[in-house]
């Protein structure tokens, strides 16, 4: 099957840190850029950070620039997320999604055309 499986998630207080991972199969990973997302209760879905293949180029909102980092390891077929500082705002299911246009931006959700179920992050006060 072509999916993609988001996992890492979790309970963490302010400050801490959390890594969630994206693991794709049934498609050749290297070849598409990963984007993660999150969606808070009432809230709009956000776009966060993305990577693209090849040249690794990242991206991320101003929201979690500098708190978190991306990267990807084509060898087993998975990006991660590391997320430091954590704050109660970033509180949110948390979603990874493909794309297969380079330096592809979570600014445009529209051009991912899969995506992963969601891992829960909360962020205790």
């Amino acid at each position: 099957d072509v999916q993609l499986q988001a996992s890492g998630g979790g309970l963490v207080q302010t400050g801490g840190s959390l890594r969630l991972s994206c693991v794709g199969s049934g498609f050749t990973f290297d070849d598409y850029g990963i984007g993660w997302f999150r969606q808070a209760p009432g809230k709009e879905r956000e776009g966060v950070s993305s990577i693209s293949p090849g040249d690794g180029i990242t991206y991320y909102s101003d929201s979690v620039k500098g708190r978190f980092t991306i990267s990807r390891d084509n060898a087993k077929n998975m990006v991660s997320l590391q997320m430091n500082s954590l704050k109660p705002e970033d509180t949110a299911v948390y979603y990874c999604a493909r794309s297969r246009i380079q330096h592809t931006t979570p600014t445009a959700p529209g051009l991912y055309d899969l995506w992963g179920q969601g891992t829960l992050v909360t962020v205790s006060s």
